[in-house]
């Protein structure tokens, strides 16, 4: 039944705040165990108190996941905790804006560890999981920004673009697998993510859009369509959610 993801084992990523902590509430209230994972322990282990206070049972994992040698264990090690893994959400994610000319490359470079190769390292650690399992289903989260470019978000672009790009050749290629993938694309969402900007142009921009758009998404939101993806029936694949504030024209 759509909805219910009752006895299955879940990992999502970049749990500490967000659409990540959301997804795990959300996953947990449906019936799944979960393992989350980030770099913040402590707030993964107050997710954890609160997922267990409604019922739930949930694993807190400290991870970075641009690093190879820790995004492996902590897939095996938290599917071993559960005893098998059915879901990863590919959650974990920054978004660095600005100009590529005179831009800290220092920021490329943690923007396409972690949206990028945190993501592949996790997916291929997870694949041969599910594989054994005889099922499995991947949620990569991306944006907006990879299905559109715009002014000051060149590299954000290039990481988002490839998260889309990757999913649908994943999609092809772990249908033999009988794993499913969807590709999540947000719009504004209310998170910590627009806070990782520091330049004040940048900053401005978000503020302004903001009050354009008046009521932008919450993690919450994006949670409940990420379950709804996730519990279709075994036959059912929803490959791709682009999900906007009403009032986003773009």
């Amino acid at each position: 039944m759509a909805g219910s993801l009752e006895g299955r084992k879940a990992i999502v990523t970049g749990a500490s705040s967000g659409i990540g902590e959301a997804t795990a509430v959300a996953f947990a209230r449906a019936g799944a165990e979960v393992s989350v994972g980030a770099r913040r322990k402590d707030r993964l282990d107050g997710l954890v108190e609160r997922i267990s206070g409604a019922g739930g049972t949930a694993h807190a994992f400290e991870v970075d996941l641009a690093a190879e040698d820790a995004a492996r264990p902590f897939v095996e090690e938290a599917a071993e905790a559960m005893g098998g893994l059915d879901i990863l959400v590919n959650n974990a994610g920054v978004m660095l804006l600005g100009p590529v000319f005179g831009a800290d490359t220092g920021e490329w470079r943690r923007m396409i560890e972690v949206n990028l190769l945190g993501l592949l390292y996790c997916t291929h650690a997870a694949l041969p999981l599910m594989a054994e399992g005889g099922r499995g289903h991947i949620v990569n989260l991306s944006s907006v920004a990879g299905r559109r470019a715009e002014l000051g978000g060149a590299v954000y672009n290039m990481a988002e673009w490839g998260v889309v790009g990757f999913s649908d050749a994943l999609r092809q290629e772990a249908v033999h697998s009988n794993v499913r993938v969807t590709c999540g694309e947000p719009g504004f969402v209310e998170t910590e993510l627009q806070g990782h900007n520091e330049n004040p142009v940048v900053v401005e921009a978000i503020e302004k859009l903001r009050e354009q758009l008046g009521d932008v998404l919450t993690a919450d939101d994006i949670a409940n369509a990420i379950v709804y993806a996730v519990s279709q029936p075994d036959h059912v694949a929803l490959n791709e959610i682009l999900i906007r504030p009403a009032k986003q024209q773009r």
